[in-house]
């Protein structure tokens, strides 16, 4: 059974600082493609940072040197650390684990609400 478990959630004022992990379980963890995508209310879901296996990253533009994401994967666990947070980061932030090789999974976990505010 696979399991992607986000926790670091919450509510902090505009230029704060969180950080989310995503630990995952059930899956070859070192093999997968790790990334982070949110959803605000009334928009779409959009990724926000990728990093792959061999621990390339990918960001979009809008988190560009606030955000940066990382991986351990001695403890299956994917981060994401966010800084210089603004009220446009709220949203519902989930973890996505994708296997780009066959038979190529795509797992996400339940999400974890940030909200920027103050």
């Amino acid at each position: 059974q696979v399991q992607l478990v986000e926790s670091g959630g919450g509510l902090v004022q505009p230029g704060g600082s969180l950080r989310l992990s995503c630990e995952a379980s059930g899956i070859l963890f070192r093999i997968y493609e790790m990334g982070w995508y949110r959803q605000a209310p009334g928009k779409q879901r959009e990724l926000v940072a990728s990093i792959a296996s061999i621990g390339s990253t990918n960001y979009a533009n809008s988190v560009k040197g606030r955000f940066t994401i990382s991986r351990d994967n001695a403890k299956n666990t994917v981060y994401l650390q966010m800084n210089s947070l603004k009220p446009e980061d709220t949203a519902v932030y989930y973890c996505n684990a994708r296997r780009l090789s066959p038979p190529f999974n795509n797992y996400w976990g339940q999400g974890t609400q940030v909200t920027v505010s103050s």
